[in-house]
């Protein structure tokens, strides 16, 4: 699964930078796929190819969201998904519509940081 964060976020913000993957935007934020990762271009579930440094629509606009493309929820850096460990009031859950075996998020992880 990936990470999402809930409604109850505080807008804290301390999830952002321990995110290995760069996921982690603040409400509002434009993103890429390049951010914190070695991705140069990233093809679409539509079979399209975008420049991994085109900006994306956020998430949401009022609270922190996770990329759920980009989430591994750490596999391959931390025993557990650091957003969760840091997060004061527990916003920082599993995304019961995004379920990927531990399998599926290091070939994520390897993806995106080949060279790791």
């Amino acid at each position: 699964m990936a990470i999402i964060i809930t409604d109850e976020c505080i807008n804290c913000g301390a999830c952002e930078p321990e995110c290995p993957n760069t996921a982690i935007y603040e409400g509002g934020v434009e993103w890429k796929w390049s951010d914190g990762t070695s991705l140069e271009e990233v093809e679409m579930e539509d079979g399209s190819v975008v420049s991994a440094e085109e900006d994306q629509e956020p998430y949401s606009d009022e609270f922190y969201y996770i990329v759920t493309g980009k989430c591994t929820e750490c596999i391959g850096f931390h025993e557990e998904p650091q957003c969760a460990a840091v997060c004061p009031v527990d916003c920082c859950v599993e995304d019961p519509d995004f379920q990927e075996t531990e399998e599926e998020l290091l070939a994520k992880k390897d993806w995106m940081h080949p060279e790791d």
